[in-house]
């Protein structure tokens, strides 16, 4: 099971802004991936807990940031409820839908969700729909991304070659576009995001067909 911790910085200045600890592995549903996210000062800014199944797909998915929590998964599309953490009666909570593929948000997990479900080979590009929760609000916004696996490469390691995959990103809406970098079930690098320790190998990921 890997255990780790990413670095956090701004995407455009590089400058640090927390980290995120993480573990993840493969389960009897699929895939599951649990991490807390701290500031500089140590203090928690959040939590993902995110259980993909054997296709790939959002089982289930609970965030919190902010004061706020989010609990969704893939019902015909994916579904979600949003409502303050400190709200045990569900008075605040607002639901949601949408006939996306997945979600996304701020954490490393949900770039390994979204390359695993789409399966491209190399050289392949695929469209996908996302919603996503970003922030300290965790408010919801459906975005089109495009992804190209551009190229896979073997590194050599002391337990046996390394296969990393490179993937070109592009949010469709604005243009912008990034590098993400994968082996496994880890994320090597993103913008934004470095991967700094990892106590164990990535597993290699089994598709189900």
């Amino acid at each position: 099971m890997p255990n780790g911790r990413y670095s956090l910085h701004d995407p455009h200045d590089h400058t640090l802004l927390g980290e995120e600890r993480f573990s993840c592995a493969p389960g009897p549903a699929g895939w599951r991936y649990v991490a807390k996210r701290y500031a500089l000062d140590g203090n928690l800014l959040g939590s993902v807990d995110l259980t993909l199944d054997s296709r790939s797909r959002p089982l289930r998915m609970e965030l919190r940031a902010g004061g706020w929590q989010v609990r969704g998964g893939a019902v015909d599309g994916v579904a979600w409820v949003r409502s303050a953490a400190a709200d045990p009666t569900g008075t605040t909570a607002t639901e949601g839908h949408d006939r996306a593929h997945g979600f996304s948000g701020d954490s490393p997990a949900f770039l390994i969700a979204t390359a695993r479900l789409l399966r491209l080979d190399e050289g392949a590009a695929a469209r996908v729909r996302l919603v996503s929760f970003t922030g300290a609000a965790l408010a919801p916004r459906t975005f089109d991304q495009g992804w190209t696996l551009r190229s896979v490469e073997d590194h050599p390691t002391d337990s046996g070659p390394l296969r990393v995959e490179h993937y070109q990103v592009a949010d469709l809406e604005t243009g912008e576009q990034r590098e993400v970098h994968l082996a496994g079930d880890v994320l090597l690098a993103a913008p934004g995001i470095e991967l700094e320790e990892l106590e164990s190998p990535p597993n290699a990921w089994r598709y189900v067909d």
